[in-house]
């Protein structure tokens, strides 16, 4: 019997896999992934991703501004997110954070419009999709400030230590674990995290287009991730969490819904 899946992190608005949408998400039912996230990361690119995910079956999205996206957003942006989540599909606010890598916006840019989402989330009491890079005193310092009073929040595609982790799981966050766990170079300390995540915040992702699983055999000719791909990501955490797959398809699946809400499968 095929497992079924969950895939809390699919970009699907990128050029890559907008222009094949449609076989992008029959791939993923056909794998066996039946139920998809789809990303925002601006206003416009969330209002790509709420139309998607109404129309494709087994898909809702999120709705926000990535820190990379925090020095173009309009100074009305709040209402302009507010106008996205009335709708049903749209089940969360973010991607938001902090991104010290690459600064493509300013720091206090960054930090003043995660903020303002984090307030959002708090008054519309919706969970948070949270990004952080090289940033993690001030996430938390700005988290701490709202998470009493938003209902949930997923560290979404998490990289991070021990220590990160931990910080994290103190506060009740969610984790998000993708193909990052299956390099073999870059992935050591993630390898090493997966088995303290707390069963009942553990959640898979490919965070496609992106971050294509090293374990794959035999190696795709794309360059581009799919959600097709998450049953990879399962195989390496069960292998590390020393489960079997029944046990983290129903853990994982049981996680999504509890933090974004249900809602129905793929139609096949």
């Amino acid at each position: 019997m095929m497992m079924h899946w969950t895939d809390v992190g699919v970009n699907l608005t990128a050029a890559s896999l907008a222009m094949k949408a449609a076989e992008v998400v029959a791939g993923a039912h056909a794998a066996g992934v039946t139920r998809l996230v789809l990303i925002g990361t601006s206003v416009a690119e969330s209002e790509k991703a709420a139309e998607l995910a109404h129309r494709f079956s087994g898909c809702v999205s999120t709705a926000g501004i990535h820190p990379h996206d925090a020095a173009q957003a309009d100074d009305n942006f709040q209402s302009q997110l507010v106008q996205l989540l009335t709708h049903e599909q749209v089940r969360a606010i973010g991607e938001c954070g902090l991104d010290y890598n690459r600064n493509y916006s300013p720091p206090d840019v960054q930090r003043k419009i995660f903020a303002a989402q984090l307030e959002l989330a708090a008054e519309l009491q919706l969970p948070v999709y949270l990004h952080e890079r090289e940033a993690i005193r001030d996430q938390l310092d700005i988290l701490d400030r709202y998470l009493d009073k938003i209902p949930a929040a997923v560290a979404h595609c998490f990289t991070g230590t021990a220590y990160e982790l931990a910080a994290y799981q103190e506060r009740g966050l969610y984790i998000g674990v993708t193909g990052w766990v299956c390099d073999e170079r870059r992935g050591q300390a993630l390898q090493a995290a997966v088995p303290d995540i707390a069963a009942d915040r553990l959640l898979l992702e490919t965070d496609a287009p992106y971050l294509m699983p090293r374990t794959i055999r035999p190696r795709p000719k794309s360059r581009n991730n799919t959600p097709a791909n998450l049953p990879w990501v399962a195989e390496r955490v069960a292998q590390l969490r020393a489960c079997s797959l029944t046990e983290l398809a129903a853990q994982t699946n049981a996680n999504a819904e509890r933090l974004f809400g249900a809602w129905e499968p793929i139609d096949g």
